[in-house]
């Protein structure tokens, strides 16, 4: 992508000025919905189009294998070049790589839409996840820059975390109401008009950013870590469909592992490293982005065995199967609605700790599921345990950013949000097979549910242990020391 030489910006990204220490001005609440759209938008486009797919298929020719790469194509670039994107923006304009990220987003949204034949479909969802990868890193490290640590944060990264969690759910919903009624077409219809909607409003609200004294860019590191993670999300994604048998998906694992070793040998001699190892270092870092790992594999890994056991052993139908899902749905807001709350009572650390915990214990009592009964239980424990992987998502995001300096955030919010996608991208494949593969998809259920819990308990006790302050001096759960709490 070429950009621009920049033209001179402050060092850092001001924040709009608080009408309070707790509250936000009009402004910032402005700022705030912009940011938090574009990555609803983003979070919507991972569901919207799952529903759709049978009917897209018949209509465009696609073969199943063809099917599965309309979600592969935009999973490859959206997870491959977040840390690319997340370090260029820190080095060349934060908001001017976010405007851009939005309108390649859009114009690819309406090549979707447009389609004309398979070839031009798949191009269309893979410059979606090409913008992805630009709007996701980008527009969190807008919002961390813009918010300072401490309340107002807290609040920020409660809403935009609702909103991630609440569009995953919406995408399900939409996406077959308006295939049932418009058409497949209008699911991307849908993401076209919001991209230019978020896109019509950003450039009047966002004030740029950049690092002052800019490095060059590691190029060696940008080549190993993007081909690394590029192949592991391949081989990943592809397995999800076909097994892990295959020797293509055998040769992208070894190839995936190979790439990123490289990548820390160039890191380890690099002047100016892609990704800085004193920050891989920092115990927030490091612990916080293994928790954030565990909190998205786990739920989506779980979301996706809950639906095949309602419709194939309890032979719901896909309506009811989404009335389930829409009350995990209303469940998340109601957690985003208190999040931050309890991150300002008992701090990020102790929040992150306790939503594993208990997103591990709520995705346990799925053990209880039987063969003729259990639509209460899974709306329960699906609706429960969502609540505290929000309450975890938010944590995290606050973790692995607090104390990070603004020259940084692109860097830290790359890193979060890689984990993320490979954290959506690993867990069906590697846990969702048991349940498909076994005799009973009901015991296969009961399997998945309890290697989940026991790795989300084994996850909140690592990061309790890894993160634990050792002085009163080296709290970094929350950003500022009159609020501090351990």
């Amino acid at each position: 992508m070429a950009i621009d030489s920049p033209t001179p910006a402050p060092a850092a990204l001001p924040a709009p000025p608080p009408s309070g220490p707790d509250r936000l001005s009009g402004r910032a609440h402005l700022v705030l919905l912009v940011l938090c759209a574009a990555q609803f938008m983003v979070s919507l486009d991972f569901s919207v189009l799952n529903v759709a797919l049978p009917v897209l298929g018949a209509d465009l020719g696609l073969s199943r294998s063809g099917l599965q790469w309309a979600i592969t194509a935009f999973a490859l670039p959206s997870g491959g070049f977040l840390l690319l994107f997340g370090r260029i923006a820190d080095l060349y304009g934060r908001r001017r790589l976010f405007l851009t990220g939005l309108a390649v987003f859009g114009a690819a949204s309406l090549l979707a839409t447009l389609a004309w034949n398979p070839a031009a479909f798949l191009a269309g969802r893979a410059l979606q996840g090409l913008g992805a990868a630009v709007i996701v890193p980008t527009g969190m490290s807008l919002l961390t820059t813009t918010f300072p640590e401490g309340p107002q944060r807290d609040r920020a990264l409660g809403i935009s975390g609702t909103l991630l969690s609440l569009g995953f759910t919406v995408g399900m919903v939409a996406g077959g109401t308006l295939t049932d009624t418009l058409g497949w077409r209008s699911t991307m219809g849908l993401l076209t008009l919001a991209a230019v909607l978020v896109l019509a409003a950003a450039p009047a609200l966002l004030t740029e950013s950049r690092t002052p004294d800019r490095p060059r860019l590691d190029v060696p590191g940008a080549v190993t870590v993007t081909g690394g993670l590029l192949a592991l999300i391949y081989a990943l994604s592809t397995a999800a469909e076909h097994g892990f048998g295959r020797v293509d998906v055998q040769a992208a694992l070894v190839a995936g592992v190979l790439l990123l070793a490289a990548f820390g040998m160039v890191e380890v001699r690099a002047s100016a490293p892609l990704v800085s190892l004193p920050m891989l270092r920092r115990r927030t870092v490091a612990f916080g982005n293994l928790g954030g790992l565990l909190t998205f594999s786990m739920m989506s890994t779980v979301v996706f065995v809950l639906t095949l056991y309602l419709q194939e052993v309890l032979d719901l139908s896909a309506f009811a199967t989404g009335l389930v899902f829409g009350a995990q749905g209303l469940a998340s807001v109601v957690a985003g609605m208190y999040a931050a709350k309890v991150i300002g009572r008992i701090g990020a650390r102790r929040t992150l700790v306790l939503s594993l915990l208990g997103q591990g214990l709520f995705t346990a009592t799925l053990l209880g599921l039987g063969a003729h009964s259990g639509v209460w239980l899974a709306t329960a424990a699906v609706s429960l345990a969502s609540m505290c992987h929000l309450g975890a998502i938010i944590a995290y995001g606050l973790t692995v950013t607090t104390g990070v300096p603004d020259a940084e955030q692109g860097l830290a919010t790359g890193l979060a949000t890689t984990t993320q996608q490979v954290g959506l991208t690993v867990g069906i494949p590697l846990l969702g097979v048991l349940a498909t593969t076994q005799e009973s998809l009901l015991g296969g259920v009961r399997t998945v549910a309890a290697i989940a819990a026991g790795l989300l308990v084994i996850a909140a006790g690592a990061v309790a242990a890894g993160t634990y302050p050792r002085s009163s001096r080296s709290r970094s759960d929350r950003g500022s020391p009159a609020t501090t709490r351990s």
